[in-house]
């Protein structure tokens, strides 16, 4: 018997071996690494299982595509568009190039746009809006909760399937893995063609799970489009564990619905391998003359060049009065984390504003040391404790803002596939820089807060500890 004991720890021991050495050879940043061989370490057997699902780097070997098809889709979209006498601002040519050069990310321009900020305002709109589709309704979304509000949603998606719209969803596999399959089938049985993003199921887990689809996008005859933070979920409306959900979402008319369109298509194509680049998909856009820019920027795990997380670097050096940020979860990489304090540094007023306590203890623990960080740095925090807000939100100097799924941390950097719109425009700055003071208004700036400040030794250990695995979380 002693001999099996023996012949499973050396087992053991060079299936650790084997994984840390294929860690170190995937060349990945080393904060990751480490944290990984950590995990390795500290969590015997255990670390093992977590590294199957979660930590390997199979998106080169078997998303790669996801790169070709983003392109595909975008592509497409430039047999359609035609746009004369377009202004880029001499103050963001370089970003608007960046994103444009890197994921084929078009600056268009001819918007108008609406801002929601919370379910009260986005869903009439969004039920309205379907219920005055004529052509297709496509609905990207990381959660499609099995509640009210989603069988609500359901029902009106199912009407207008069965007047003769096409409607196409996507929803994120994990993200929905509380939502049984009779919900979506009953959809699918009504006409609505429904899609999983990469599924996973249990027994049968694969590291897909580490890769999921987190945007939230709809296109209503390709004229209208929604972006922004908010799943479809009744949280948003009633809250949850008794406090209230805000988030950020968009309205857009105009020229990005094509970017919005195009997000979508792509990921059509990854879930049904269905190309369709008709041009009915996008129609010719009237009505608006404006110079309101914008640009749809979405990231993928396959993609060499995050491309959300380098503009949002690129704002931050570029800044010259102020940038403001709100996030739900700050777990910033060491390029963000440099940006913003260079920044800080440079005299521009920089604020950030996240939830005082967040849904997940450990990333609430986790992300303490980055936000004490952060304000040691000269960043001014601002802890909102009026509810949790979910917005993804980003302002600068009065002339661009930013709009989306991306959160400021790893996983939507450079796990997930995100979706942001970034907008050249005086008018919508403004109107965002006034959601961000009117929650501003309401929350409390950390150096009021002593308790914080003045944590005991062990508490801090332990979150600089948690902090070890914040490329993981």
């Amino acid at each position: 018997m002693i001999y099996v004991n023996w012949i499973i720890l050396v087992v053991y021991v060079v299936v650790v071996i084997a994984t840390a050495i294929a860690v170190m050879m995937d060349n990945r940043q080393p904060a990751k690494t480490l944290a990984w061989l950590l995990v390795l370490i500290f969590l015997p057997v255990v670390g093992v299982i977590i590294y199957f699902f979660f930590g390997q780097n199979t998106r080169r070997e078997r998303f790669i595509e996801k790169q070709s098809l983003d392109r595909i889709g975008k592509r497409s979209m430039l047999v359609y568009v035609e746009q004369r006498n377009l202004h880029v601002p001499t103050e963001h040519l370089h970003l608007v190039r960046m994103f444009s050069h890197a994921g084929w990310a078009l600056p268009f321009k001819n918007n108008e746009v609406e801002i929601f900020t919370d379910g009260y305002q986005y869903f009439p709109a969004l039920l309205r809006s379907i219920s005055q589709a004529r052509e297709h309704i496509h609905i990207d979304v990381y959660i499609f909760e099995d509640d009210a509000l989603g069988h609500l949603i359901a029902d009106a998606l199912i009407e207008r399937a069965l007047a003769g719209v096409e409607v196409r969803v996507i929803y994120d596999s994990v993200g929905c893995w509380g939502v049984p399959a009779s919900f979506f089938e009953r959809m699918r049985d009504a006409g609505v063609d429904v899609h999983a993003f990469m599924p996973v199921k249990f027994p049968a887990f694969t590291s897909k799970v580490n890769y999921r689809n987190h945007r939230k996008l709809t296109i209503i005859d390709g004229r209208v489009g929604f972006i922004g933070g908010m799943n479809i979920a009744v949280r948003y409306v009633k809250g949850s564990k008794r406090q209230p959900w805000f988030d950020t979402h968009l309205m857009v008319r105009g020229g990005a619905v094509y970017g919005i369109q195009a997000a979508f298509l792509a990921d059509w194509y990854f879930v049904d391998r269905t190309l369709i680049n008709d041009r009915r998909y996008y129609p010719e856009i009237s009505g608006i003359d404006n110079d309101c820019l914008a640009q749809v920027v979405t990231s993928n795990p396959t993609s060499p060049f995050p491309e959300i997380m380098h503009g949002y670097v690129r704002i931050l050096l570029e800044a010259r009065h102020y940038v403001y940020l709100m996030t739900p979860y700050y777990l910033p990489t060491e390029q963000v984390l440099m940006a913003m304090r260079a920044c800080a540094l440079s005299g521009v007023d920089v604020r950030l504003m996240i939830p005082m306590h967040v849904d997940a203890k450990v990333v609430e623990w986790a992300s303490r040391s980055y936000v004490m960080q952060s304000a040691a740095d000269g960043v001014k925090i601002y802890m909102y404790d009026k509810g949790f807000n979910h917005s993804k939100v980003l302002i600068c100097d009065d002339h661009l803002c930013s709009c989306g799924s991306a959160n400021v941390d790893f996983r939507s950097f450079e796990h997930n596939f995100e979706s942001n719109i970034f907008i050249y425009d005086r008018d919508v700055t403004l109107r965002m820089k006034q959601v961000f003071l009117n929650y501003q208004a309401q929350s409390v700036p950390l150096e009021q807060l002593k308790d914080l400040e003045h944590r005991p030794f062990f508490s801090r250990l332990w979150e600089s500890f948690v902090r070890l695995f914040s490329p993981l979380l």
